[in-house]
Order: structure tokens, then sequence, then C-alpha cells
């Protein structure tokens, strides 16, 4: 599995229970408090720093357990060096770079759609909470979108 395929499992993870978390704590606020007294700009604001920082500790974290997983197999087996083996961590190849561009255009095109459909809450004058929410729902969709159009591709092929 090539550490690009590694960091989108992470993304996906981390964009859906980010998103899981958010959704789960504003929207259980709906049921009791009138929508537009709902605070849900601070939150909205942590969600997105808190999918930041959990994606970069990721990454990191990948690339430490890759770097470790093939120190460990180059020792074992005797195929390669240490050296060479933990330096394929963040090279891509043209495979991974067209995976990542037939992803990356998918899931922009879902962002696209949901972003036409947050057009149509402002123009029918919804409240800014329901607007930014399904922005935001939009984003997230268009993430795990391209995330699963990037897996399928390195499982099956283009």
């Amino acid at each position: 599995m090539s550490f690009e395929e590694k960091f989108t499992w992470v993304s996906a993870v981390v964009s859906t229970g980010v998103a899981a978390v958010y959704f789960a704590v504003v929207l259980g606020e709906v049921r009791t408090v009138p929508v537009a007294e709902i605070a849900y700009q601070p939150l909205l604001l942590v969600a997105i720093g808190a999918l930041i920082v959990l994606s970069i500790i990721g990454a990191i974290a990948t690339a430490i357990v890759t770097a470790i997983g093939a120190a460990v197999t180059a020792e074992i087996t005797g195929e390669s060096s240490i050296e060479d083996s933990v330096g394929e961590i963040g090279r891509s190849d043209e495979r991974d770079k067209d995976i990542n561009r037939r992803g990356e255009l998918i899931g922009y095109y879902v962002s696209s759609a949901g972003v036409v459909g947050v057009m149509a809450l402002a123009m029918l004058r919804y409240d800014q909470f329901w607007i930014a929410n399904a922005l935001y729902l939009s984003f997230v969709i268009g993430a795990l979108v391209t995330a699963a159009a990037k897996l399928i591709a390195y499982r099956r092929g283009f």
C-alpha cells in the first residue's frame, strides 16, 4: 500500500470522525434551542481546526509507522537496505498522481453540486445556520467522495 493510499485512509477517517462529532453536537441542540440562537460558529471553527490538526498528526503518525514497518521488513527479509525502504515514504509515481487527480476531480464535482444546493438555500432566505451547515456538509461529502474514489482506484484501477 503506497503512502498516498494510507494518507487517503487517514483523511477519510478524520473527516468522518470530525464531521460526525460536529453534527452530533450541533444538531443535538436543534431539538432544544431555536436555530437562530445556536452558537454554531465557534464549533464550526473548532471542527475545521480539528480536521486540519488531526490530519497533520495522522500524516505524521502514518509516516512514522510506515517507516518503522519498512525498516523492520528490510531487516527481517534482508532484501533491501533500511535506507532504501524508508526512502520510499513520500515518493509518488505516475499512478499515484493520476489517482489523486481523478479523485480530486470527482470530489470537486460533488462539492460543486452541494454548493449549488447551498446557493438555493441562500436564495430562499433560509437561516444562516442551515446555510453554513449545508456548506460544511457539502465539503465533507466532497472530501469523503474524493477519498472513496481514490481508494477504489487504488484497489480496482481506473
